[in-house]
């Protein structure tokens, strides 16, 4: 099955970007719970190979081990009945680290620039086999 698929070198310019998205879903999943945090993406800075997010608060903190990422998958299947789009951040052994979600508008839909600027990213990758 084929894929797209940022590299890990990209990791970082993504994360540079989402700040300028606007509101978006990130979910962390830990030992069988999820959490979520809607909003948007917080910028960060480099530090210590990590990313350390420095949004206000409130809002979503965290630090990043860039070296723990090895690539961005990019969702879009349906959910719940819905399209429903991603930025899977993955480690070197495919698990997930965390995923972000394009956010919805107030009825539902996605938001129309983030579903652009997704499809741009997507169309500009080749397809990598999984």
């Amino acid at each position: 099955m084929a894929e797209f698929v940022l590299p890990r070198e990209q990791v970082l310019p993504l994360l540079q970007a989402l700040p300028g998205w606007g509101d978006m879903t990130t979910i962390v999943f830990s030992t069988g719970c999820v959490f979520e945090f809607k909003g948007p993406f917080p910028a960060g800075d480099l530090g210590d190979d990590y990313y350390n997010l420095d949004g206000p608060v409130p809002g979503l903190h965290g630090h990043l081990r860039l070296a723990a990422m090895q690539r961005v998958r990019l969702q879009d299947r349906p959910h719940r009945g819905r399209d429903s789009y991603a930025f899977v951040f993955e480690n070197s052994d495919g698990q997930t680290v965390f995923k972000v979600f394009l956010g919805r508008d107030p009825h539902g839909q996605i938001i129309a620039a983030q579903l652009a600027a997704f499809n741009q990213i997507r169309d500009a990758l080749g397809v990598i086999s999984a």
